[in-house]
């Protein structure tokens, strides 16, 4: 071999080297572990319990664990009693693989830079209430000005209630609006603090007992004043693991289309009352809607049409300090994977941006 040979081959080598160094260092580690952020506390202990979403019935049945079993990965499920702007902070710090939360608080996090992609609806056309004192003399949105009215700001109840506010002639300012979480609120309103509260259906157990009255619901009035909520993955998670991203939609697309079975009614609101609320409460809160418009998975034009709607108010209501491009935050690939592989394109109904059924 002359040295001109042995040069070569050197050089060879060096590039073999070098390239599989390379690779080595771009190539992702093996899957552990995947973290899913909850935007609620739930309720007790081990297990934690928590209803109304698809995600929560993915919780409840095992689902994830159950796909992913196979492969050694643990799943591990992070609540959040802060709700959705806790869930951002941990988002930021890189806490979270995955997480479902509303769509105000993931708003907020677009404009400020945190990379994510929403994958699912997980949780779509969800109720708005508003519990007044018994005695108020309060009957309707209109009454509320000059009141003092509890609201749990940066989730997707303010969003809801401020627009529902908007329709009706009042803004934000024409109320004495006071901050305080879910939990927070009903105690306000049972201590006479406030005169009325913005709630979800928590509130019907203080007007069972006689310590609030219902005098409106987002679903009676607009639809456009339902709340949405969505499971999204973060931009890294999903460059290095699309597969897992795969598994994880497909597996909640399954529980979706269970549980959007009429026939499996009962057993959704059974599960769903061993949760935050009684069985009743739940079976109250879906009176006249179908499960496969609730617990629909689709990213459809109605809910596209929504968060944009949400973003600008948002901006208006100065909670973010610009307006975050929103179509291209949908990221339907994974859930068109799904959708046709399970052969369910067709099975839930889609909805246009003004709320009416487009097929």
């Amino acid at each position: 071999m002359n040295p001109r040979q042995r040069l070569g081959l050197l050089a060879l080598a060096f590039t073999l080297s070098t390239t599989g160094l390379a690779q080595a260092q771009t190539a992702p580690e093996p899957l552990k572990v995947i973290r899913i952020g909850v935007a609620t506390g739930g309720v007790g202990s081990n297990p934690i319990r928590h209803g109304g979403t698809t995600t929560a019935l993915a919780y409840t049945d095992g689902a994830f664990e159950d796909e992913f079993r196979k492969d050694g990965v643990e799943i591990k499920w992070v609540f959040f009693k802060g709700a959705g702007p806790a869930v951002n902070e941990a988002l930021v710090n890189k806490q979270l693989d995955f997480a479902w939360q509303g769509d105000l608080p993931a708003i907020v996090a677009r404009a400020n830079g945190v990379k994510t992609r929403l994958i699912a609806g997980s949780g779509v056309r969800t109720g708005l209430y508003l519990a007044a004192q018994p005695d108020s003399g309060i009957t309707r949105l209109e009454d509320l000005k000059g009141k003092r009215v509890a609201l749990f700001k940066g989730t997707n109840l303010h969003l809801a209630a401020s627009a529902a506010l908007a329709a009706h002639g009042l803004k934000e300012s024409d109320l004495k609006l006071i901050n305080l979480d879910l939990a927070g609120g009903r105690t306000a309103l049972l201590n006479k603090d406030v005169d009325a509260v913005f709630d979800y259906v928590g509130a019907f157990d203080l007007r069972d007992k006689g310590q609030a009255k219902i005098v409106w619901s987002a679903a009676a009035d607009n639809y456009k004043f339902t709340r949405q909520t969505h499971l999204l993955v973060t931009e890294d998670f999903a460059a290095k693991h699309p597969q897992a991203v795969q598994r994880v939609v497909t597996t909640l697309v399954k529980v979706a289309h269970r549980y959007s079975n009429e026939a499996n009614r009962a057993d959704l609101f059974e599960r769903w009352g061993k949760t935050e609320y009684p069985e009743k409460i739940w079976r109250e809160d879906f009176i006249g809607q179908p499960l496969r418009v609730r617990l629909s998975p689709l990213l459809d034009p109605f809910l596209v049409s929504r968060y944009k709607e949400a973003a600008k108010d948002a901006h208006a209501l100065k909670l973010t300090r610009s307006v975050p491009e929103i179509d291209s935050w949908f990221d339907r690939r994974y859930l068109n994977v799904a959708l046709k592989e399970l052969k369910l394109e067709t099975y839930w109904p889609v909805y246009g941006p003004d709320g009416q059924l487009a097929n």
